[in-house]
């Protein structure tokens, strides 16, 4: 077997991180649901046979830090060819409920390569409240069907789609997530039929050591020592406050959030692998973005959460919020402590539907300024990497008018560098339908740095009268639900 010189290294990265765009490209333009197809609120990976991630796509950040613990809760089974596997427990490989993930081994002349891996937010999972997006779950079960792992055959797939709402598109949507999967392990099977399968996994072991070299020497460039930060959660009964220390000991870091506060009776809750990908991602935008996304990059990151805590809680506290809102909030402890101005700091989630039709969309808002540079504005922040949900596309299919989508001008965070602005969105319900509201940043702006000024915090509002971050209910015909999303903070004195 030749040597992997750095053209090789770089060839096989760029085959890899191919294959996980062409599987998202297949599962966007195969999927059903205009959360999928519209949002591409899904993402898609690559792993080696061991189970560490070898690349992703740049899909959404929650997901991909994530991932590496679905697969690692199906390694150990017995695999074959064609045989998928589908999860969705918090508990057990997964991060909130609809959040599917279905794995799909690759092999090679009969033997293990690696697995192919798709994470999609499915519109419902069978919740207490269209969208399966509660408000105000308390315990897992009402936040819908729960997965443990299992094979993904014919007859699994009817019987879970029934238990959901909008079983037709669920089906659809599982089965465009097999046919990514299916690409992924046609391309690690051609990559290994070209180059042989012991220098392809010669060359994925290359890939990830390169990556942690580099995420390394980033580090490494840090200052030593450790630095603190305190942040707060908007929970319906008061706020929730979460601690960090960020300790660089030359080329390692360690974040330990001990101290935060505890299990908490709402759905605010994160799975363990929620907390790790939020800090996977901080720590990427810290070092250098280019480095390869893989398992590798991740090696000279300790995370420290106590079991029992919000940020590592028990079976079966609630995680709707957790995986989309309290993972913004991680993101914001780790940016903060390294004195970054904070982006808008939440998803602004928010679920319509009934019975017979269910809508989820995320809201971007305003991004915390950089040191040479103003924050964007109008842009999912953090955790979060979706679309927009296109006007045309939501009123063709759905019982919605949209009354107004425009930029929040101002609400940026003043500074020698501005903060981005926050939009506004408003809906008039065309038809009697249910809706759910998960949101932060309404009583706390996101906080600038180095003098700069805060954004402007978020507003939720139902004809013209303000709800709280977290709320739900009903809607009349002609009700209109608008949202405000928060600026981002400055960074400077202006």
């Amino acid at each position: 077997m030749r040597a992997i010189d750095p053209v090789d290294l770089q060839v096989i990265a760029g085959a890899l991180r191919a294959a996980c765009e062409e599987m998202g490209a297949v599962l966007v333009r195969s999927a059903h649901s205009a959360n999928i197809k519209e949002r591409r609120d899904c993402s898609t990976a690559v792993f080696d046979a061991d189970g560490q991630m070898i690349m992703q796509a740049e899909h959404i950040p929650v997901h991909l830090g994530a991932m590496p613990a679905a697969v690692a809760a199906v390694l150990h089974q017995d695999h074959e060819p064609g045989v998928s596997w589908i999860l969705n427990d918090p508990f057990a490989g997964g991060t909130h409920l609809p959040d599917i993930t279905v794995v799909t081994p690759a092999f090679h002349d009969g033997e293990l390569l690696g697995f192919s891996a798709s994470r999609a937010h499915h519109a419902d999972v069978g919740g207490k409240v269209p969208g399966s997006m509660p408000a105000d779950s308390t315990t897992l079960e009402e936040e819908g069907v729960v997965i443990s792992p299992r094979v993904l055959d014919g007859e699994a797939l009817r019987e879970l789609a029934a238990r959901m709402r909008q079983p037709d598109q669920r089906r659809a949507d599982l089965r465009a997530q097999l046919a990514a999967n299916r690409i992924g392990v046609r391309r690690l099977d051609d990559l290994a039929g070209r180059v042989g399968r012991d220098f392809l996994g010669a060359a994925t072991a290359a890939v990830l050591e390169y990556a942690e070299r580099r995420t390394r020497a980033c580090l490494d460039e840090l200052e030593d020592g450790t630095r603190s930060a305190v942040d707060l959660l908007e929970a319906a009964d008061g706020d929730v406050e979460l601690r960090l220390a960020a300790t660089v000991a030359g080329d390692a870091l360690t974040l330990d959030f001990s101290g935060s506060a505890a299990q908490h009776e709402g759905n605010l809750n994160c799975p363990l692998a929620v907390t790790v990908s939020a800090c996977l991602f901080a720590v990427r935008v810290l070092t250098d973005p280019d480095i390869p996304p893989s398992s590798g990059a991740y090696r000279p990151i300790t995370v420290i959460a106590p079991e029992g805590s919000l940020l590592n809680a028990r079976a079966p506290a609630a995680v709707a919020g957790g995986n989309v809102e309290t993972s913004s909030r991680v993101a914001d402890l780790v940016l903060a402590a390294f004195g970054r101005a904070l982006g808008q700091g939440t998803m602004n989630n928010l679920t319509l539907g009934t019975d017979d039709w269910t809508y989820y969309e995320t809201l971007g808002g305003g991004q915390g300024a950089c040191p040479d540079a103003d924050g964007p504005s109008a842009v999912h922040v953090a955790m979060s990497n979706t679309l927009n949900t296109p006007i045309e596309a939501l009123e063709l299919e759905f019982p919605v008018r949209v009354t107004e989508y425009a930029l929040r001008r101002g609400s940026g965070g003043d500074g020698r560098h501005r903060g981005g602005d926050g939009v506004v969105r408003e809906l008039q319900a065309l038809a009697p339908m249910d809706y759910s509201l998960l949101t932060e940043r309404r009583r706390h702006a996101p906080p600038g740095a180095h003098g700069g000024g805060a954004g402007a915090p978020g507003r939720n509002l139902l004809d013209g009268r303000e709800l709280g971050p977290k709320a739900s209910g009903s809607l009349r015909p002609g009700q209109r639900l608008r949202m405000e999303t928060p600026g981002g903070g400055g960074h400077g004195g202006a």
